[in-house]
């Protein structure tokens, strides 16, 4: 018999934070990108690593400075970049933005600003590339997302199956709150809190997940920092959607006393908005070393193959975090794999190379011990049943061969003993059908003992007519006669 357990590492926030602190200066983004107005959201695309983001307060915008529009920049050095171009076919006069792609760059997520009437009904969208362009966008329809106000961000996984979503939501914690919704059975689900650890009082905006949507990054003004708004990361705990680690600032090489937000990734460099050094927000970049793996384990028991053995084992595999590992048993063992073990509970902690720690107990059991038990041979007890001739205690014909019979099958059954109980039919009276019974009783128990029965082996009773075998008001002869009858019965002593 096996045990398999899997727990997710505890992690460890200090270390965590330590990787964030080991990075470059942050730097503007070079070339022409960063203007007097303000550019944010920056998203890359891999396949030829041109860069979209958004652009808000520019005088030369065709709805006036105060509209937001999606803009496309060519990369012309390393990390260097034009000032782009307005994409016109994803613009209108409403607040544009991508909030993601697909993996394979064949789909674009979008604020869903396209219903023809500004406001109707905030959203998401998608748009599938068509050569060199894009279809109309289509919503995507979250039921239960009601979004109030101007102040609202989505942000979608790399599987696609789960949206982040920042606004003003049911029971928000305060300003814009972090909500999630995910894809189940081909529906979205409705939109539900990421939790206190996650929310604030403050405003949580921003979000965007690590490749393997194991941490979260997102801006907050709600759990103090550098400054105006600053970049938290959280991390997933037991694999579950609602359940993130404390968020832990980023640091303050990336966070200013300005607003920073709109965290992303893109190879070995991350990229964010601030406006540290200027009244707008730019695209900055810097170096970095991200979290390492969270650390798992998996064990698996073998139980004891016999009562009171030694020969159970636990296989256990340690997974992710900073090799060489660690392994305190709750036996005193140290090895990876403990072997010869009886049967007991054993708790294991794994600690990698960075800290991180991870809990296991496994349960080793055995077998039930074998107890010996006599087997007692199944025995048939016979018994019989003979029937008197009308107002007649003698035994006939009939009875003698019935008991006969009888008495060969008691050869050999010494510890036995036997209850005889004899009875009449209603014809006479209540009294001297009692004293006939109790005839027909003496004459059988006298010719079993004279067969070699012992007399205290027997028992019996005599009842007269009060307990019929056949109940009936005009019996036939042959039920008279089943109620003249005496059984004998056999029994263990």
């Amino acid at each position: 018999m096996k045990k398999l357990i899997l727990i997710i590492s505890v992690f460890a926030p200090t270390i965590f934070y330590a990787q964030f602190l080991n990075i470059e200066n942050p730097k503007r983004l070079g070339g022409s990108v960063n203007t007097t107005a303000e550019e944010n959201f920056p998203i890359f695309l891999k396949s030829d690593g041109s860069l979209y983001f958004t652009r808000t307060f520019d005088e030369d915008s065709k709805y006036g400075m105060y509209d937001q529009n999606v803009w496309k920049s060519e990369k012309e050095g390393e990390l260097t970049y034009q000032k782009g171009e307005n994409v016109k076919k994803i613009n209108n006069k409403f607040n544009n933005c991508i909030v993601g792609f697909s993996s394979d760059e064949s789909k674009i997520y979008l604020l869903n600003s396209y219903g023809g009437k500004k406001d109707i009904k905030k959203g998401i969208c998608y748009s599938v590339k068509k050569g060199d362009s894009w279809s109309k966008p289509k919503e995507i329809k979250i039921p239960g997302l009601d979004i109030e106000g101007n102040f609202y961000s989505f942000h979608i996984n790399k599987e696609e199956n789960a949206i982040i979503i920042s606004y003003l939501g049911p029971n928000s914690e305060g300003e814009e709150d972090l909500y999630l919704t995910l894809l189940e059975g081909g529906n979205w689900s409705t939109p539900k809190s990421m939790g206190y650890s996650i929310n604030s009082a403050g405003f949580e905006i921003s979000p965007f997940l690590s490749p393997n949507s194991d941490t979260l990054f997102f801006a907050s003004n709600g759990f103090g920092g550098e400054g105006d708004a600053d970049i938290f990361y959280s991390v997933k705990q037991n694999n579950n959607w609602f359940e993130w680690s404390e968020p832990i600032n980023i640091g303050p090489k990336i966070n200013s006393p300005k607003f920073d937000a709109y965290f992303t990734m893109s190879d070995r460099f991350f990229y964010w908005s601030s406006n540290r050094e200027a009244e707008r927000s730019d695209i900055y970049y810097s170096t970095f070393l991200p979290p390492p793996p969270p650390l798992l384990a998996s064990a698996e028991g073998t139980d004891v193959t016999i009562y009171q053995g030694t020969d159970g084992k636990i296989n256990l595999t340690p997974k992710g975090g900073v090799p060489p590992y660690n392994y305190l048993w709750s036996n005193g063992s140290v090895d990876e794999d403990p072997q010869n073990l009886p049967k007991g509970s054993y708790d294991v902690i794994v600690t990698d190379a960075i800290g991180q720690i991870v809990n296991l107990s496994i349960p080793i059991n055995e077998p039930t011990p074998v107890i010996n038990k006599e087997i007692i041979p199944e025995i048939n007890l016979p018994q019989v049943t003979i029937y008197f001739d009308l107002n007649s205690s003698y035994l006939n014909k009939e009875n003698h061969k019935d008991l006969d019979e009888f008495v060969s099958k008691m050869e050999g059954l010494k510890n036995t003993k036997l209850t005889i109980v004899s009875h009449c039919d209603r014809r006479s009276s209540d009294a001297y059908n009692l004293w006939l019974s109790k005839q027909r009783l003496e004459r059988t128990v006298n010719y079993l003992v004279q067969k070699g029965i012992e007399r205290s082996r027997i028992s019996g009773d005599f009842r007269g007519e009060r307990e019929p075998d056949v109940k009936c008001d005009n019996c036939s002869e042959d039920q008279f006669t089943k109620n003249r009858r005496t059984t004998i019965q056999v029994s263990l002593q």
